[in-house]
Order: structure tokens, then sequence, then C-alpha cells
């Protein structure tokens, strides 16, 4: 049973055309919780500093991201939007996309 949590926000790096996601979520004692890329559930104390290990590790918060913030990573942000699954453990599959390449 996961804990029930305040919000959730999705985080996305680039490396050249793939997107690794990151999904941040603020739990109800404040404390927060990031699912990485490789499917494990990294505790933190606060949402600030769950952000600040997201930013140190070159990731952006996708719902700042706009038309020119994709372009300057090499995609469109038509091109993609945060996975979605029923569970974390299936999402985890999920979490690494490959972009189509660019003509």
């Amino acid at each position: 049973m996961s804990e029930s949590y305040e919000n959730e926000q999705w985080w996305l790096a680039t490396l050249g055309r793939t997107a690794i996601w990151a999904r941040l979520r603020v739990l109800e004692g404040g404390t927060a919780q990031v699912l990485d890329s490789d499917g494990n559930t990294l505790p933190y104390d606060s949402e600030d500093t769950a952000r600040a290990a997201l930013m140190d590790a070159e990731f952006v918060q996708y719902d700042g991201l706009d038309e020119d913030d994709a372009a300057a990573r090499g995609f469109a942000l038509a091109e993609l939007a945060p996975p979605q699954a029923g569970s974390d453990e299936a999402l985890a599959a999920a979490m690494v996309q490959k972009l189509p390449p660019r003509h």
C-alpha cells in the first residue's frame, strides 16, 4: 500500500533522442519520494531536497517546459507525455522513452 500524496510532478531529462522520466510525489507528512527510471523509489526529507536532487541530475520539471525549452533539448512538446501505468513496477518500464528520429 503506497502512502497518500499531496501532489505529483513529472521531471524530464534528455540524452540525445532519449527521454528519461522521474516522478516526484510530495507526501502528506511533507516528505517526498522520487520514482526514478530504474524503478527505485528514493526518499527525501522535503520537496525542496527532492527538487534539488533532480535539478542536480539535469532534470527539468515537465510542467514548466515551453516549446522553446523543448526545442533546446532537441524535441517538440507534442512528441512526448509522462508515462502512465497501473503500478509503479509497470511504470518503471516506461520511464525511458526513445523519441523518433528527426527528419
